[in-house]
Parts: C-alpha cells; structure tokens; sequence
C-alpha cells in the first residue's frame, strides 16, 4: 500500500496562541530556527512523502509562501556570500510538493479533513498531520502508523498516554492490546468529562492519522456537534466499528505548539541540540531556574 500525500490542516484561528497568533499564522511562530510547521512537513519528507496539502485559509498565505522561492532574499544572501543561509533557503523551497486547498469556512478538524477529497481519495490511504503537533525521534510519528496501515490494510491513528486529570483535552480511545503498543479500537469519545472516560482509558489521540478515503463517506454524512463543527472523532469511530482501525502509541518526543510551555520546551529542546550556543543557554537557564 504506498501512501503518498499527507493533509496538514492550518486553517484554524489559532486562539490557544494568542496573542502571538493574532497577525501571525500559529504555524509560522518559530521553535529555535524554523516555524513550526516546518518541522511537520520534515517529518513527513523523512516519511518518504513529498506531497503535502494544505488545508487553509485566505489569511494563511504566509505557510504557503515559506516553502516557495523568495527571489529578492535569494539575491541578497547570494551578493553578500552566505552560501549556507542560501542553501538552507532553497532547501525548504524544494522540499516538498505544495497543494493548497482552501476550507471557506471553520467547521471543524472533520470538515479540515473532508476538504481534501478530491485530491486524495484516489490514492489507497493518505496521511493527515496536525499542524501544531510535532513529534521527533527516529522512525516516530507518522512513519509508525504508515508502516502499520501498508502491513494490516487497516487505518491507523496515533496515540500517547496522558494524566487521568487531562483526559478532557483530547480524543480518548479504548482497545485491546493486540501487540506491544498496538490497540485494535473498540471505543472513541471526544474530549470526555474527567471520570468518564471509556473503560476508564487514558489513551489520548495525537496529531497523526493514516486513513482510507472510506473516511470520506462518514465525514460526508456526520452530524455537527457544538457550534456546528464536524468531529472527525466521531467519523473515526464510525469507521472503526464497521472497518476497524488501530491505534498506535507513538514513539520518541511530542510537544503540542498550542501550549505555552510546551512551545518554550521545544524551543530549549532544539536549542540545546546547538553545539554553538548550547553551554551559553546551559547557563542561562540554571541560573534562572535558581532565581524561580
């Protein structure tokens, strides 16, 4: 089964950052060196995929113009000799095929997803990456689920153990362990009350899925939830019942970009991968640590 297209909806208003976000795509707010969702379309290429569709908005021009060309900073880098500034801009320029696709109206991460049936409901299974969620370490992430959905024909979603005290913040699944890691779903509810969640489960869905088009069918006839939204945990389930789906704990580092100190630990976690200015920030932030 060869997947080869990965939908990154970034079309949300990006509340969770403000204000940082109010002029600013939340995608395009930089971890260390790069935007955030850099890492995210990264992670798909060390995947093996290399087209990438965007779901956005007229407001979102930004994301699309940071993996395009930028002629006149080009010139410049190349007059004043920093070849290595130029060829990390070309680089991300050439990294990725870029299909935009616009979703007109905010309807939910299910409708994000049901935007980009046309251009994906051909291939056998497509990616889908959540643009705010950034996973790291090798062979982690969406490369699991791909590996898992081209092995068993089935679609696959990415989870991680969470607090019992914050199960109210994600897609709770339940299931039973049919290898280390490996949950065959049995049940799935969104952003359950603390206390009640399915069989008690702490499995919290992350930023990573690979789906079949069938996904298209049960978003096309899901009913909106709150403020008139399509939950694309309720068309999952509906899958899961009739088709099966697995759910896979997800290796390596995550943090979610939404969340203040999660964005700053990212930001020290690459950051200190900087052999240059990593004993500097070392220091720094031992004698802030001392002071708080």
């Amino acid at each position: 089964m060869k997947i080869r297209k990965v939908v990154i909806p970034v079309a949300g208003w990006g509340t969770r950052s403000l204000p940082a976000s109010k002029n600013i795509p939340k995608e395009m707010l930089p971890i260390y060196n790069k935007p955030v969702v850099q890492y995210v379309v990264e992670e798909a290429i060390r995947s093996g995929i290399k087209d990438v569709v965007f779901i956005t908005n007229r407001d979102k021009s930004a994301i699309e113009d940071h993996f395009d060309y930028n002629h006149q900073l080009e010139a410049v880098l190349d007059r004043a000799n920093k070849t290595e500034l130029l060829g990390a801009v070309h680089a991300v320029a050439e990294m990725a095929n870029i299909i935009s696709i616009r979703q007109k109206k905010q309807l939910g991460l299910g409708h994000a997803v049901l935007m980009a049936k046309e251009v994906v409901r051909y291939d056998d299974a497509f990616g889908i990456m959540v643009g705010d969620d950034l996973i790291f370490g090798e062979d982690a992430g969406l490369v699991q689920l791909m590996k898992m959905t081209a092995e068993t024909g089935l679609p696959s979603i990415g989870i991680m153990e969470v607090p019992d005290d914050k199960v109210n913040r994600y897609g709770i699944v339940a299931g039973e362990e049919t290898s280390p890691g490996v949950y065959k779903v049995t049940d799935m509810v969104e952003k359950p009350e603390i206390g009640k969640a399915p069989k008690g489960s702490n499995l919290a869905i992350v930023g990573r899925y690979v789906l079949t088009p069938e996904i298209f069918d049960y978003l096309e006839n899901a009913t909106p939830g709150h403020g008139g939204e399509i939950q694309l945990t309720d068309a999952l389930f509906s899958l899961a019942k009739d088709k099966g789906m697995l759910a896979v704990k997800m290796k390596g580092h995550r943090f979610d970009a939404g969340d203040w100190a999660e964005y700053l630990s990212a930001n020290i976690y690459f950051a200190l991968k900087d052999k240059a200015i990593r004993d500097g920030l070392h220091s720094r932030l031992t004698e802030l640590l001392k002071k708080y």
